[in-house]
């Protein structure tokens, strides 16, 4: 990694005086001037570096991202010209790119039916945006692609380049092309669509997301490309493929194993790794009452603390669950079970009132790869507050 890092202090000064002036609204001519000769050979690691110091320096993210275009336009000249060794079609990173040359071409199509709009000269409205709500549908996909750099892409290069911080600048460009996607729906979706309105929304559109596209393969793929280890991109493409590919499906290759590393002293869970003590926490603060029934119809385990609903005790362990209900009751477990079994049912729901509250009670088959019959888990929860729930409450809305 050490030679994404240009460790020439003065370089790194002269870049991140230059943004950082940009940023405080300072003659954006005279800047240039300045600092001319640093400008016309910024590299793509040099590039992330400045936001990633003008984050840590504290300027406020909405301050940064207000000045990200404005300096990135006086780093285009030798961002564009500069070139990177491009990965295997496989890749990961090409088929974030197959993806970008999709988008492209709806993005294209969207701008024809605009023009229709406008210019033609006896549109035909009501055809032109419906072809535009369609495409809008189209666009939608596209939010995959943010998506497996959120959650996929980000964390890696967070572990591979210590000066990462631009990413949130990137992500909060991703929430942008979200909003904007929201708002074009709602115009599109009125009984008389105002043009104005919608050719306004669309701008701001495509002003997010070709811009996206420039940073993406020229500023963070590459650096990216060389930071992060070989190994560790066959577990981001094995990743990704959980995720999902918008306009195209690509075939799963033989390389990727996908599997996590695991540190010493812990459980490999599949996704991630915990302590024993840990992975009592969580499931004794899960907000939901759990008892585990193996494939012998034995009680395995029951989750404890404050959510537990339903009495437990630890003789039950052990205990063939047919022995745990009342005789009345048993043969709706015995036909619960049969069906888990035979892979007739997949889960069962159930729905009662105890001491004022309301009750919510579920039975689940537990299968392994191949399909096999494994247990069956019964997750009950008090749902009383939950249903008197209404409106929406964001997590930037959340006080103590």
């Amino acid at each position: 990694m050490s030679e994404l890092i240009n460790n020439s202090g003065s370089r790194l000064k002269a870049l991140t005086d230059f943004s950082r002036g940009i940023v405080n609204g300072e003659n954006g001519r005279e800047l240039i001037q300045l600092y001319q000769e640093k400008l016309d050979t910024v590299t793509p690691a040099e590039t992330m570096q400045v936001f990633d110091q003008l984050l840590l320096e504290g300027i406020p993210t909405e301050k940064v991202k207000a000045s990200v275009g404005k300096i990135l336009n006086v780093f285009y000249k030798s961002l564009s010209s500069q070139t990177w060794q491009k990965p295997e079609a496989d890749h990961f990173l090409s088929l974030l790119m197959q993806e970008n040359r999709e988008v492209e071409k709806v993005m294209a199509d969207m701008k024809l039916v605009i023009k229709q709009i406008f210019n033609a000269p006896d549109p035909d409205f009501q055809e032109l945006f419906q072809n535009l709500r369609q495409l809008h549908a189209r666009l939608k996909a596209y939010e995959l692609h943010y998506i497996k750099k959120e959650n996929i892409l980000f964390p890696y290069v967070e572990k591979a380049f210590s000066q990462f911080r631009c990413l949130q600048l990137m992500w909060s460009f991703h929430d942008d092309f979200r909003r904007s996607m929201k708002n074009l729906e709602t115009i599109l979706n009125s009984e008389n669509p105002v043009k104005e309105n919608l050719n306004k929304e669309l701008g701001k559109l495509f002003f997010v997301v070709f811009p996206i596209i420039f940073r993406e393969e020229q500023i963070v793929f590459p650096v990216a490309y060389r930071a992060i280890p070989a190994p560790l991109w066959d577990e981001m493409l094995q990743q990704s493929f959980e995720t999902g590919y918008c306009y195209f499906t690509p075939e799963k290759s033989n390389k990727q194993n996908g599997q996590l590393s695991t540190p010493s002293g812990k459980l490999n869970l599949g996704t991630g790794s915990l302590t024993i003590d840990q992975v009592i926490l969580l499931l004794n603060n899960l907000p939901v009452d759990m008892t585990f029934v193996d494939e012998n119809d034995e009680v395995s385990y029951f989750s404890g603390g404050k959510h537990r609903i339903f009495p437990r005790s630890k003789a039950i362990i052990g205990r063939k669950v047919q022995n745990c209900h009342p005789p009345e009751s048993v043969h709706v477990v015995n036909e619960i079970v049969a069906a888990f079994r035979s892979g007739q049912k997949d889960h069962a729901d159930f729905w009662i009132r105890m001491k004022g509250g309301f009750i919510y009670i579920r039975y689940f088959a537990i299968r392994d790869e191949g399909g096999n019959y494994k247990g069956t888990l019964e997750v009950s929860q008090d749902v009383t507050e939950i249903r008197q729930l209404s409106g929406e409450r964001r997590l930037l809305d959340w006080t103590e």
